[in-house]
Formats: structure tokens, C-alpha cells, sequence
């Protein structure tokens, strides 16, 4: 790679946080540029013409081409490394749990951990409120699938690290801060401390 890597993020977004992982484990210096959702700052004009215009971190800048949602990213910097593995059926199991982060695990663990930890209980509106027992739900039974195939293994696909497991290890391991109890998961614990082990691992800010 000889463009230089952006990382347009908001640091608290397990998102741009599964992009920062998949650098530092891979060793590619990566520019950070940092946003406050929170205060609108993806949403000004600058941003919505020169980044992206949906209007939604992370995006990686490539030189002067920008690459939005997290995953496609984290592909983008590791393809050719042996966090993609090598084996074709491997890889088409790879971007099934990536897939599955996408359509079950974050839209429920990531949504109540974004409600609870940064909107407030008492900030939401009703619907969202009437929609919180049914994103526990769903985020319990992410985690269970979870559970359930990491009692038989030490990583998501194959025998080694991969983005299946940079994608997932991202909202999971703060699930806690959306009411979700990780006693209760003890494969997942053991493959938590897994990641957090690996040579050149970071922390979320």
C-alpha cells in the first residue's frame, strides 16, 4: 500500500474502532481525523460533499478516494494478509460472520449501547424506548450463536485471527455498557481475551 491512509471516525464508534484494529494488527500507520457524532459534525456540508455523503463514519480515506462502512475497509487493508484466509470456503465463512455483525449482532448490541451509554434512557423517544426489549432480545441471541460456535473453537473461522473476528470482537466487548452481561458467555470471554492478546492489539478510545 503506498496511499496514505486516512481514518475519518468518531473514536467511541466500535465501527471505526474494527478499522483502527485491523491497521495496527496488520502494522499500516493509519492518520486519524475525528468527529463528534453527537454534535452533528458528519452531517455539516463540508463533510456530506468531501467525505461522504450519506453522512456516516467511519470512512477510509485511500489517497484521495474515500471508502465508506467499516467493514469494506477493514477488506480493503487486509486483503492479501492472512487475516483473509487463504482457503476459499473459509473466506466465503469469514464474510458470513461479517455479514451476521452487520444484520444481527450490531444492529441490536451496538443500538443499545449507543441509546444507553451516550443518548440516555430518558432521552429517547417512545418508539425507541418501546423498541429496547426487542434489541435485548436480539443481542442475547447474537451472543448465544456466538457462545455456542466459539465452545467448539478458538476463533470464528479456521485456526487463526481473521476480520470475522476483528468485526465481531469490536461492539462485543463492550456490550456490557448495553445492559448485556458478559459472565453469561463464557466462550466468548476466553475469545475476547484471545483478541485483546494478539501482537500489536489496541484499545478503543
Amino acid at each position: 500500500m503506498t496511499a496514505d491512509l486516512i481514518l475519518h471516525e468518531d473514536p467511541r464508534s466500535g465501527n471505526c474502532f474494527k478499522i483502527r484494529l485491523t491497521a495496527s494488527l496488520l502494522g499500516l500507520p493509519l492518520e486519524r481525523r475525528q468527529y463528534d457524532i453527537m454534535k452533528g459534525e458528519t452531517r455539516t456540508p463540508e463533510f456530506l460533499a468531501n467525505v461522504n455523503a450519506n453522512g456516516r463514519i467511519p470512512v477510509l480515506q485511500i489517497g484521495d478516494r474515500f471508502l465508506p462502512e467499516s467493514n469494506a475497509a477493514c477488506w480493503y487493508l487486509a486483503e492479501g494478509s492472512a487475516l483473509v484466509p487463504a482457503d476459499r470456503f473459509d473466506r466465503a465463512d469469514m464474510l458470513r460472520w461479517m455479514f451476521f455483525e452487520q444484520y444481527n449482532h450490531e444492529p441490536n448490541i451496538a443500538t443499545l449501547r449507543f441509546w444507553l451509554l451516550f443518548v440516555g434512557e430518558a432521552n429517547l423517544t417512545p418508539f425507541q424506548q418501546g423498541q429496547i426489549m426487542a434489541k435485548r432480545v436480539g443481542g442475547e441471541a447474537a451472543l448465544a450463536v456466538m457462545e455456542d460456535h466459539l465452545a467448539r473453537r478458538d476463533w470464528m473461522v479456521g485456526d487463526s485471527v481473521t476480520l470475522a473476528d476483528i468485526a465481531l470482537y469490536a461492539y462485543t466487548h463492550v456490550c456490557e455498557a448495553g445492559g448485556f452481561r458478559l459472565q453469561d458467555y463464557a466462550a466468548v470471554c476466553k475469545w475476547l481475551n484471545r483478541v485483546s492478546g494478539l501482537s500489536g492489539y489496541v484499545r478503543m478510545d
